[in-house]
C-alpha cells in the first residue's frame, strides 16, 4: 500500500456511501456475487480512475471473493480521500493524486507484482506494460476508446498474449457512458473550472464519435455555437446533418472561443492552430491521453497559473488557456461521469470479469457478449420501473421464417 494519508478516509467513506446509493446495477451484481463468490482465490488488478464510483467498483469485485490491487490511470483524477477509504476496506492501494511519470509506472509495477488473473484497465497502459513483461493473466477488460485502439494494434500485429474484453464498445457504455457521460461532465469541468457562459461561444469539438456527438449535443443545449471538425468524411456529414458547422482546424482555430479534443489520437491542436488563435482562447481535452493538444510546445512558452487548473500561455501577446494540463477535463478539473451513467459501465466490467473466468477465451479482443449489454439494460429499467414488451411465440417465429406470408 501506498497512498497519501490514510486519515483522509472518513471523507472518502462518505464520498462512496454517496455514489453507491445511486448505483442500483452494481448493488444488484454485489448482492448476487456476495452469494457466489465468483472471484473466490481470483486476483484482480485495477487501473481506473480512483474516485468513488470505481472505488464501489472495487467492494463488488471484492465481494464477490476477489482479492483487489489497484492504481491511479490518470495523476489528476485519483483522489486521496478515496484511496485513504479503500485501503480501509482492505484493498490494496498504489495512487495518490498529482503522481509524476515515475512514479505512475512504479504503482502499475507494483498492481502487476501480485500476478492479477485478470486486468481490468483504462487506457491500455496496464495491459502493455503486462505484455512488455511477459506476465499473462486470464485475461483484461478494457474501459476506453483510446485503450481499445492499443489493443486491436497489438492483435493486429499477432503480440496480443492474452484475450480482453472490449467493454468500451459494450452498447451500455458507449451509447450512455461515452455520450451522455462525457457530454454532461466535460461541461461541467469546464464551467467548474472557468466559471464562464458558455452561450453565444464559439465551442469546438474535434471528433464526432460517440464522446464528440455527446459534447456537442450539450453544448448546443447550453447555447453555444458547436463547430465540428473530423477527418471521417461520414461523421463529418453525420454532424452537418445533425445541425452543427464543419470545417478543417485550421479554419475553426480563428474563431472558436473553447476547444475541446475528443478523438483518442495526438497533435489535433498544434502550433500552426494555436498561432490562428484569439486572445483568451479556452483548451481542454476529453479524449484521454495528453497528447491531443501539443502541451509539449505550451510549455515553451511564458506561463502562469491564473486559477487552479487553469494556465495561461503567452504567444505573441495572446493568451491561451489550457485546463487540466491537457488531461481529461472532465475528471482533472470536476467529478467526471455522473454516478448512474458509471453504475452501467462498471455493471458491464464486472460482469465481464466473471465472463472471462467462465470461459476459455483465446488471445483476441471480444466484443462484450449481448446476453451482459441484456442484462445490465434489464436492471437499470427495473431499478427505473419501467416495463417493456416482449416477443410473442408468433412474432418470434416470423422474425426467424425467410418464408413469404409468415
Amino acid at each position: 500500500m501506498k497512498i497519501k494519508d490514510i486519515n483522509l478516509y472518513r471523507e472518502g467513506e462518505r464520498k462512496i456511501e454517496w455514489a453507491s446509493s445511486f448505483m442500483p446495477i452494481l448493488n444488484t451484481i454485489k448482492r448476487d456475487f456476495e452469494n457466489r463468490k465468483p472471484f473466490k482465490n481470483i486476483k484482480i488488478g485495477m487501473c481506473l480512475h480512483l474516485e468513488a464510483k470505481t472505488a464501489f467498483l472495487a467492494e463488488v469485485l471484492k465481494a464477490g471473493g476477489a482479492e483487489i490491487r489497484i492504481t491511479g490511470s490518470n495523476p489528476l483524477s485519483t483522489q486521496d480521500d478515496i484511496c485513504a477509504a479503500l485501503v480501509k476496506k482492505g484493498i490494496d492501494v498504489y495512487a495518490w493524486h498529482g503522481v509524476d511519470e515515475k512514479d505512475y509506472y512504479e504503482n502499475i509495477e507494483k498492481v502487476l507484482e501480485f500476478s492479477p488473473d485478470i486486468i481490468i484497465d483504462d487506457g491500455a497502459d496496464t495491459i502493455a506494460y503486462a505484455h512488455k513483461n511477459n506476465i499473462l493473466p486470464k485475461g483484461g477488460c478494457e474501459e476506453t476508446t483510446t485503450g481499445v485502439i492499443r489493443l486491436k494494434a497489438l492483435e493486429k500485429e499477432k503480440k496480443l498474449k492474452f484475450p480482453v474484453i472490449n467493454v468500451n464498445d459494450a452498447y451500455c457504455k458507449h451509447l450512455f457512458d461515452n455520450r451522455h457521460g462525457t457530454g454532461q461532465s466535460t461541461l461541467d469541468g469546464i464551467m467548474r473550472t472557468t466559471n464562464i457562459i458558455l452561450a453565444g461561444k464559439n465551442l469546438v469539438v474535434a471528433g464526432y464519435g460517440w464522446v464528440g456527438r455527446g459534447i456537442a449535443l450539450r453544448a448546443r443545449g447550453m447555447g453555444a455555437n458547436v463547430i465540428v471538425t473530423e477527418i471521417d468524411s461520414i461523421k463529418a456529414l453525420e454532424a452537418y446533418m445533425d445541425g452543427f458547422k464543419v470545417m478543417k482546424m485550421e479554419e475553426a482555430a480563428k474563431i472558436g472561443d473553447i476547444f475541446v479534443t475528443a478523438t483518442g489520437c495526438r497533435d489535433v491542436i498544434t502550433e500552426e492552430h494555436f498561432r490562428l488563435m484569439k486572445d483568451k482562447v479556452i483548451l481542454c481535452n476529453s479524449g484521454h491521453f495528453n497528447v491531443e493538444i501539443d502541451v509539449d510546445f505550451l510549455e515553451k512558452l511564458p506561463k502562469r497559473e491564473v486559477r487552479k487548473n487553469i494556465t495561461e500561455y503567452t504567444l505573441n501577446g495572446k493568451r491561451i488557456y489550457l485546463l487540466g494540463e491537457g488531461r481529461l477535463v472532465n475528471l482533472a478539473c470536476a467529478d467526471g461521469h455522473a454516478i448512474e451513467i458509471m453504475d452501467m459501465s462498471f455493471g458491464i466490467q464486472a460482469l465481464s470479469a466473471e465472463y472471462i473466468l467462465e470461459n476459455n477465451l483465446i488471445p483476441k479482443v471480444y466484443n462484450v457478449p449481448k446476453e451482459i449489454d441484456s442484462r445490465v439494460a434489464e436492471i437499470k429499467l427495473q431499478s427505473l420501473g419501467i416495463d417493456i414488451d416482449h416477443l410473442t411465440e408468433t412474432q418470434k417465429k416470423y422474425l426467424s421464417s425467410w418464408e413469404i406470408g409468415t
